[in-house]
């Protein structure tokens, strides 16, 4: 090694050698060391307009392109404005990486700037959180970050980065190899496999169920073929309403006279109903292969002797080895319980085709997002971002796209706009439609900037119904509509303010003036908004009766 290197440079280094392309991060104090050492190192920096955005945005390069994704802020309230993003990522088990500046360690305790415990701010929402204490270390610390981001159920990691570690010099120039920096797989034993599928084939009506890995882009074909290998229904769920997910139709109809469930690491938690009437049959039996041992304590609080049987590995490793044995046994297929699981989820209530607008409220959600659909037809690359409250649920049950990533069980709303953005910096070639609240709208708008001055364009479509919708509909379930109040907004012109930040901007208040406003945003070459109004309606529960 001729000149040392800083901690600044050795991280970047590791970044190098970890295959890193895009940072996200807003710019601070603590970190502009880091912004130095990236000059010429080939990784680039987006520079966005709030923390919690960039850490959306890592969070959507994570899921979109099947490696971390990395965002960086600076220390103190910089870090604790990213804080709450990371519980999307945590309950969307998406890998990325939170680098935070952080006071110097020589001044630890002492009331440094922006001094705060940033490492224990994080652990509640994160795999992993520590700082870093050397610059020796620093290159060990990013892979190890890495390593622990991917396996098992993937998810954030948190290292806080000292400035005057960051400063200081490295005794030497080397990183780990590029293993190091990799998913350490937790394969399933064979002998574990075959024990799955005894289980299984002694059910009538059995079903799998994966959690957010089974949505991934990338992951639908290994999917795809362990139901074709099984011959029974293999259903992977990411939304907070779970077994009632719009996106899969009547599903919890068909779940609820399963006699066998594998959870393939999908924890069982409110998204299933904790395993118990009425997501339920009471004579369910569940089996459950995980990569977090605590799980199976969970699954056996909840269903006690019904946890017939539990294995010790990571999802996408067993779905690999579950396959293969399968494709050999031919006791397993179960096809008319797949054909009444595949039905119930295709199903849409038919009335949905004839929902129309009118003069008092705007257009119906389903009449909009038919419109989309056509749209994102004529796209087979296009890239579907979802977030909101009622007229999420709405999108997810309307709208279908190759690629799709939505705000997830964590069912914290505010992240489309940042998310749109790095799809299309991840997936440049793709059609990016993101639907959203305009509750939603509001949380990131400020990134029509950053798209502005990225010339990064996709195509927002924004519900505009004046509510807090889903507070509202809680409000008039709960209390009635004389003491529904709080939740209403502005019918605020959001394509103005996208305008304003340098973007394509439209209002749609009719049917008749959505096509041509879908195509003039399309080909509008910058980030666009159109604001519809919508009419409020409450998320659609879809339910097919026997």
């Amino acid at each position: 090694m001729s000149t040392p290197l800083s901690g600044a440079q050795m991280l970047v280094k590791a970044m190098q050698q970890a295959g890193v392309e895009q940072i996200f991060s807003l710019s601070g104090n603590h970190i502009m060391c880091v912004y130095d050492a990236l000059i010429g190192s080939g990784i680039k920096l987006l520079h966005t307009r709030h923390e919690a955005a960039a850490v959306h945005m890592a969070d959507t390069w994570a899921r979109l392109k099947a490696g971390v994704g990395v965002a960086m802020v600076t220390g103190g309230p910089g870090h604790a404005n990213a804080v709450s993003a990371l519980y999307t990522a945590y309950m969307s088990e998406s890998p990325v990486i939170l680098l935070s500046g952080h006071a110097p360690l020589s001044q630890a305790g002492k009331g440094a700037f922006q001094e705060i415990d940033q490492v224990a701010m994080t652990r509640p929402v994160v795999k992993a959180a520590w700082a870093a204490r050397s610059a020796d270390t620093l290159a060990e610390d990013f892979a190890k970050a890495c390593r622990i981001a991917l396996s098992g159920r993937p998810g954030p990691v948190h290292l806080s980065l000292p400035n005057d570690v960051l400063d200081a010099l490295s005794t030497h120039d080397t990183v780990p190899d590029a293993q190091a920096f990799q998913r350490l797989p937790r394969p399933l034993p064979l002998e574990s496999a075959s024990a799955v599928l005894d289980q299984l084939a002694r059910a009538k009506q059995p079903i799998v169920i994966l959690g957010p890995e089974g949505w991934k882009p990338g992951n639908e074909s290994a999917v795809a073929r362990l139901e074709a290998s099984l011959g029974v229904p293999v259903v992977a769920t990411e939304s907070p309403r779970g077994v009632n997910d719009p996106a899969l139709g009547s599903f919890s109809t068909a779940l609820a006279e399963a006699d066998c469930v594998l959870l393939l690491g999908k924890r069982l938690d409110f998204t299933l109903g904790f395993g118990q009437a009425p997501a339920f049959s009471t004579a369910c039996r569940f089996l459950q292969i995980d990569a977090d041992l605590s799980e199976f304590e969970r699954s056996t609080n909840a269903v006690k002797e019904r946890l017939a049987l539990i294995a010790h590995a990571d999802t996408l490793s067993s779905v690999d080895v579950l396959a293969a044995a399968a494709a050999k046994r031919n006791d397993l297929a179960r096809p008319e319980w797949l054909e009444t699981v595949r039905t119930a989820i295709q199903y849409r209530p038919p009335e949905w085709k004839h929902a129309h607008d009118d003069a008092a409220h705007g257009l119906h959600p389903a009449q909009l997002c038919a419109e989309i659909q056509a749209v994102l037809d004529r796209h087979p690359e296009a890239v579907l971002v979802v977030d909101g409250g009622e007229f999420g649920q709405w999108a997810q049950a309307c709208l279908s796209a190759p690629k799709r990533v939505i705000n997830g069980a964590a069912g914290a709303i505010g992240s489309a706009l940042p998310m749109a953005l790095a799809a299309k910096i991840a997936c440049p070639e793709a059609l990016v439609v993101a639907l959203m609240g305009d509750g939603t709208f509001g949380f990131h708008s400020s990134e029509f900037d950053t798209a502005t001055r990225a010339g990064v364009s996709f195509l927002c479509v924004v519900g505009n119904d004046a509510c807090w919708n889903a507070e509202h509909q809680i409000q008039l379930r709960s209390y009635g509509q004389d003491r529904a109040w709080g939740c209403d907004l502005l019918p605020t012109e959001y394509d103005k303010v996208a305008a304003a930040f340098g973007g394509h901007g439209v209002s749609v208040n009719q049917m008749s003036e959505l096509p041509a406003a879908l195509e003039a945003a399309i080909s509008a070459s910058k980030p666009a908004c159109l604001n519809v109004r919508l009419h409020g309606l409450p998320a659609p529960k879809i339910r097919l009766e026997p």
